[in-house]
């Protein structure tokens, strides 16, 4: 009777062994490695549109910067990482993402429902604006864009606002533009009557450009920026949340803040 419940117990010990093993093996495969990944690659490659200022475009020597650049620059040092800066077309920014040709998209993304579910967004980092900015004075308010044309980039959250809104479904039309700067030029041209964009890049180009223009009051909607990851990468995800905290507590971000918006 000894030797049978002996047998009994080494069976039994042997099955929990063996479900340990398997589970053990599951996890092991299933294992976020998204932070280990880049940590031995050694670079970090942030996906953007680079024609988007002051979040990350070209400067006068074709060098790529911005707020989201010295942003991202500073968690990288922290991240004993290298930032490598990888232009993409925004309409493909998920496609570019979940290929792995980019391991994150930070440029001003503007969080809705549709990226929260197709992506793994941060903590929001930044409040913005979605305004119209006109070149024709007389354009005072939204029942003034009835009958206009404006121009909106193609593939932003943008587009899907102004679709959708009474001003764009009264508009004479809505022409897609591949950057706000371009966009920004045709209505300096004459050929649209208004652009609807984020009111950061907005006040910036205005500014940066010496443009007589008028962002009008009224808007249709308020934003915050987040920084998009794959689905599965909440390691990598995690440690540049984190980073950006610390640099939040410690003062680098207001200082890379002052920097760009002068507050």
């Amino acid at each position: 009777m000894k030797k049978f419940t002996a047998l009994l117990a080494a069976f039994a010990c042997a099955a929990v062994l063996s479900a340990c093993n398997e589970k053990k093996s599951e996890n092991t495969s299933t294992a976020d490695e998204s932070l280990n990944k880049v940590k031995a690659a050694g670079e970090f490659v942030l996906g953007l549109d680079d024609s988007f200022p002051p979040m990350g475009f070209r400067d006068k020597d074709n060098n790529i910067v911005g707020f989201d650049i010295d942003l991202a620059t500073e968690v990288c040092a922290r991240l004993g990482l290298k930032l490598k800066t990888q232009p993409i077309s925004w309409d493909a920014k998920e496609q570019e993402l979940n290929t792995g040709k980019i391991d994150c998209i930070w440029n001003g993304l503007s969080v809705d429902s549709a990226r929260a579910a197709a992506m793994n967004l941060s903590d929001p980092y930044l409040k913005n604006r979605m305004i119209f900015t006109v070149k024709d004075k007389s354009l005072s308010n939204l029942e003034s864009l009835k009958g206009k044309k404006i121009a909106v980039q193609n593939g932003s959250t943008a587009q899907k606002q102004l679709d959708a809104s009474e001003v764009g479904k009264t508009a004479k039309e809505i022409v897609p533009f591949d950057d706000n700067q371009t966009a920004l030029m045709d209505l300096d041209k004459g050929g649209v009557d208004a652009v609807f964009l984020d009111e950061i890049v907005a006040k910036y180009w205005i500014v940066t450009n010496a443009k007589d223009y008028v962002v009008l009051e009224e808007g249709l909607s308020d934003e915050v920026y987040a920084i998009g990851f794959r689905k599965k990468d909440q390691a990598l995800r995690d440690a540049v949340n984190s980073t950006l905290s610390a640099m939040k507590a410690d003062g680098k971000f207001d200082e890379i803040s002052a920097k760009w918006f002068g507050k």
